[in-house]
Formats: C-alpha cells, structure tokens, sequence
C-alpha cells in the first residue's frame, strides 16, 4: 500500500524525523491561508502516488499568498502524468504547501526489502534529487548500503558507514546518525516495504530535512495497523484492482491484450513470461490464490473481461487447494451471466482435472482446451490477433 508525501512526512514527524513546515490543502484559498500561516516562500506540491510530479508542472514555488492561491488554483483539478502514471495521467485533488529551503547540498536516503539478501537494506548517496535506479545505472560506486539484521536493528557501525559514506562530519554526522535510527524505527514498527527520503537536504543553516518522502507498506501487515489503513486512498488506485481486493483477489493492470487468470505469484509471473515469448502482451494478471471459492472465480472473469484492453483470456491454473472442478464451475457461471464472447482459452492440471474438463466440455460453451502452458499461451496470442 501506498501512501501521500504529505501522509508519509506526518508519519516522519511522529517518529522524530526532522520535516519542512506545511500543511496539505484541497482548495485555493487553502492554500492561500497556509501560505500566510508560514509567513514566506513556499512550494506548491501536487500530493499523487507519483514521483517526477516536478517534470510534469506539479510542483510551483509561490512568494506570496496570492502566488500561493494561483499555483494551487493550476495544479489542483489538473491530470499530471509523469513517467509513474502513464499516459492517462492522475486526477490531483490535493496540494502539500510547503516553507521554501534554502538548500546546501541534496543526499538520498532509502531504506527497502533487499529480496535477495532477505534483509532490509538502508542505502544512501551524495547524489540527491536522482531516481536510486539511475545512480545504481551510471554510478553504483556512490551508493553506500548496509544491511541490518531485523532481530538486532540498526548499530552504530551501520549508521557510522552511512555517514562516513555520504562525507559528513561534526554536526552533521550527528545528524544523520540519529536521522537514520529514527528513520529505521519507523520503518520497523510500521511494517514499511519502502522508506525514501530524496531528497535529503543540508539546509543553509546545517540542518538534516525530509525534503521528500515516499512510503509503501506490506499488505500482509496491514491488519496490524488500522491507522495505516485509514491512510488509504483509493483515488489513487486503478477501479479494476480496488474492487479485486473487496474479493480477496490480487490483480495488476498491464498494457497488452491478453487477460490472464492463475493462482500463486510465481505461476503469474511465469504466465506473463510465456505469453510474451509467444509474440502477445500481457493485459494483466489476476492472481485468484490458493483456496478461492467459485463465487471468487466468478468475480475474477468479470474483473479480468471489464478491461477494456482484453481481447482474450488465459486462464492458467494449477489444481491443489483450488480444485479444477470448483474452477470450471466458476468459469461456466461467470461467462453464462457475463455473456462473454471472446475466446477462453484454459489450461488446468490437478486436484479433479478429469472432472474439471468434463465440465468445461459438458457446458455448451466454446472454451478452447490447452494442453500445457506453452500451448495454452499459443493459442491464446493467436486467438487474441483473430478477434
């Protein structure tokens, strides 16, 4: 789960982490009013769950309440698209007013899952303001990380190689001592998949500040903090994957046309693999798991065929907890009420396979039977270009 800058630097505040003066703001004239509250030079920040909001007119700097007023009326209501939105863009419907700093030097601070070490990684680099992918691209050598066990949490030979990393001394080394140990606390505690601060600035006056701040947290964890919940905001999130999640599914959109229906996370990554390998795209994956009920199944078509995009669907099912006989009924239901009239292409082994197939082939209805997931992704790209 994502949440808004502005959420994420509330967030900061409550755990000690040093964050500029501002207040979030639905209307001009909000906007205005902080703006006089802070008594100076603000920025005007669009708050969507994006970044490079800069590059795509959504960040304003404003010298008075009336520029204030006037950025805020421009930003807000408009549809910022920036290379994490896509071309369709995201609605703005708030802004995060912010005190101006004077700026010394931009740092980067992050700290998120390293899967393949499975332990957390805190990195950070002199090379502020840039995505963390570009600096690892161009230049890895300026990226200090260091990995921290969580059952004994941050020591100081973590945050003194983070430190002496980023050049700091005096003062500042301080600072960013207790910076990152107040940073990891709450990464801990909230069950954080990402915490980011970039930039991190040096301020005029040698001070450390979240000048940015971007947050996601584990949906796994989620039922351990109702106050991360409430943060939630479902504008944010694509209609299709918002109402998946009401039924337990996990669906994610892509760009192509082939819809595909599995069960476990490795099984959809290797679907999308397979289609891509036989000339089609992926239009996206919806993941059903392990136990889902027919009445789940029949949600998933209807979620997977409401995408516009979706001229075909793969339905790519390994029958354990799922038995392949409550998946065809699912299937059959679904198509029945939905009137479905693009192909289906199915391929299930497993728990009940026989009568799964017998199902499918009793039902009157033209699914188009595959013997294996190669094949299955065949004819289901070549049905895909046929409709």
């Amino acid at each position: 789960m994502k949440i808004h800058e502005y959420q994420a630097k509330l967030l900061l505040s409550e755990f000690g982490v040093p964050v500029p003066r501002g207040r979030v703001a639905t209307t001009p004239s909000e906007a205005r009013a902080i703006t006089h509250d802070l008594d100076g030079t603000v920025v005007v920040k669009a708050q969507i769950h994006a970044g490079g909001r800069g590059k795509g007119g959504g960040v304003r700097l404003a010298k008075t309440p009336e520029e204030a007023e006037q950025a805020a009326s421009q930003i807000l209501g408009m549809r910022l698209k920036t290379d994490q939105t896509g071309p369709e863009g995201q609605l703005v419907k708030r802004v995060l007013v912010e005190e101006g700093i004077s700026i010394r030097q931009e740092l980067y601070l992050g700290i998120v899952i390293d899967r393949k070490a499975g332990l957390p990684i805190i990195m950070a680099s002199c090379a502020g303001g840039m995505e963390i992918e570009e600096i690892a691209r161009k230049r890895p050598e300026a990226i200090v990380k260091a990995h921290v066990d969580p059952a004994t949490g941050v020591q100081g030979y973590h945050t003194r190689k983070l430190g002496f990393g980023l050049g700091l001394k005096g003062d500042l080394f301080k600072a960013v001592v207790e910076f990152v140990t107040r940073l990891w606390r709450l990464f801990e505690a909230k069950d954080c998949s990402l915490a980011e601060i970039n930039p991190l600035v040096i301020t005029g006056d040698d001070r450390l500040l979240a000048l940015d701040a971007k947050m996601n947290f584990d949906d796994n964890a989620l039922f351990r903090h109702p106050e991360i919940q409430a943060l939630r905001d479902l504008d944010e999130e694509a209609p299709l994957e918002v109402e998946a999640s009401t039924f337990n599914l996990n669906y994610i959109k892509l760009d192509g046309n082939v819809g595909c229906m599995v069960n476990g996370a490795g099984l959809a990554m290797a679907t999308m693999d397979i289609i891509k390998l036989a000339g089609g795209e992926p239009a996206n994956f919806l993941d059903v798991g392990g136990g889902a009920s027919a009445e789940q199944i029949e949600n998933a078509v209807r979620i997977l065929v409401s995408d516009k995009n979706v001229r075909v669907v793969f339905i790519n099912i390994f029958g354990g907890i799922l038995r392949c006989d409550r998946l065809a009924e699912g299937v059959i239901k679904a198509v029945k009420a939905l009137d479905v009239r693009f192909p289906i292409v199915i391929r299930m082994e497993g728990t009940n396979v026989e009568q799964g197939q017998r199902m499918l082939a009793e039902s009157g209805l033209n699914f188009i039977a595959a013997r294996g997931m190669k094949d299955g992704a065949e004819k289901a790209v070549q049905a895909g270009r046929g409709v």
